[in-house]
């Protein structure tokens, strides 16, 4: 079975080469790299025709404009014509035998989707992390429920260790393109929970590399925050961004409980802004929605959003203990 592996590229030519290496030496070699680049103005373009030329599996796409990294993926998976897809960073190194684990785990489950555990290492490879679902706090959700509805407020499967069945992009596109939150890989995992079958490979099978330039790194950007205020409107605005989304969308979704919930969490987290001490009027719904959390998570986030004025000095005891 041939697989089409999707790879979006922008100014990526420090690591670039190692990316690329590491997927054209994979131990199942039945798949086609796609790669389209987004008007990069490094080296970038002259590395890609470099491996088009060595490589007949290699195929470049030269944008004109530059699409972002949402609209960019989209442009790929509209060329998918492989039973399966994957996607892939640039910058990351994929374990030699990602796609041969990914391919017999999907056949033992007779699953649609499998994702993967990732190790996080530096810009050099070298391991900060060994295990990026304990890092995050996602090994409860990922080995206990793996399913739409822990999926459902926050995103635990990572874009780059999927392997995805293409006969759901039809749903899964067009992509969300208004939400600066909701990113491919999570819109793609959230459908195709929503209508088929999840399964995982309990390893990392891919090297996650931080290098501060990242799209998306293992840091929290709330972690950088010292301002409350300016912590706890990130939260909220986040999640307004989610949930109007997920309205936005709703007829992909087919389910009219989930077009309720979305209209009552949006409403939610919009009546949050107003809170200037305490109001736990809707904490039914915030436990509904956070129940597969870790609670440590949950609970931060319970006295952050509801609770402000006790939350308060508990953040500036933090961020004064972390500058100590």
């Amino acid at each position: 079975m041939r697989i089409d592996i999707l790879m979006a590229t922008y100014q990526g030519e420090k690591y670039l080469r190692e990316q690329i290496d590491s997927i054209l030496e994979q131990s199942y070699g039945d798949f086609r790299l796609l790669i389209s680049d987004d008007m990069s103005q490094d080296s970038t373009r002259e590395i890609l025709n470099e491996y088009v030329e060595k490589d007949k599996r290699v195929v470049v796409f030269l944008q004109e404009k530059n699409l972002g990294v949402m609209q960019n993926f989209a442009f790929l998976m509209k060329r998918v014509e492989s039973e399966c897809f994957m996607f892939s960073d640039q910058d990351d190194v994929w374990q030699k035998d990602k796609i041969q684990k990914s391919l017999q785990k999907m056949k033992q489950t007779n699953c649609d989707l499998v994702y993967s555990n990732l190790e996080v290492v530096s810009q050099d490879l070298e391991m900060i992390c060994k295990s990026y679902w304990k890092l995050k706090g996602f090994e409860k959700k990922v080995r206990k429920y793996n399913n739409f509805d822990s999926l459902y407020l926050n995103n635990f499967v990572t874009g780059s260790t999927m392997l995805v069945k293409s006969k759901f992009l039809n749903k899964i596109l067009p992509l969300p393109h208004k939400s600066k939150y909701i990113l491919h890989d999570y819109w793609t995992a959230l459908v195709v929970s929503k209508f088929g079958k999840m399964s995982y490979v309990d390893e990392p099978l891919v090297k996650y590399r931080q290098h501060g330039k990242n799209q998306i790194g293992s840091q929290k950007k709330s972690d950088e925050i010292c301002d409350f205020n300016q912590m706890r409107n990130l939260f909220i605005d986040v999640k307004k961004d989610h949930f109007k989304t997920f309205i936005q969308n709703s007829e992909v979704f087919e389910d009219e409980r989930i077009e309720l919930l979305n209209k009552k969490c949006y409403e939610y987290f919009q009546s949050l802004k107003n809170i200037r001490k305490w109001d736990i009027k809707n904490r039914k719904l915030f436990w509904k929605l956070y129940q597969y959390e870790n609670f440590s998570y949950a609970f931060q986030n319970f006295l952050v959003l509801n609770m402000p004025a006790l939350a308060l000095p508990l953040f500036r005891m933090k961020k004064g203990w972390k500058r100590k």
